[in-house]
């Protein structure tokens, strides 16, 4: 498990992606292609992304369905993120007003 907190910085072990923690706090257990995250720059690639099958798209935020938690990818990937095995969903945005 690692400490979330808002501004923190991790990157996968099996594939380029890159997160930075935008809302959530506390213990948690987020992973990349089916391996665990690390810290940035604390880790070396090594392996192929087990469940490639999403992928992960640079500057799309990703989160949980409860908001608990909400990250942004600053470098794509091949492999998906999850929250504790369950897949994390690209968040929607919200469309601006129109300004006649």
């Amino acid at each position: 498990m690692m400490e979330l907190r808002p501004g923190a910085r991790f990157q996968s072990t099996v594939c380029a992606n890159e997160v930075i923690v935008v809302k959530g706090a506390g213990p948690a257990e987020l992973s990349c292609g089916g391996a665990p995250l690390a810290a940035a720059g604390s880790a070396e690639r090594s392996g192929d992304p087990g469940d490639a099958s999403e992928g992960t798209l640079l500057g799309k935020r990703y989160g949980d369905e409860d908001e608990a938690i909400e990250v942004l990818c600053t470098k794509a990937g091949p492999g998906s993120l999850a929250l504790g095995g369950v897949p994390l969903a690209v968040k929607v945005t919200n469309s601006l007003p129109a300004s006649d």
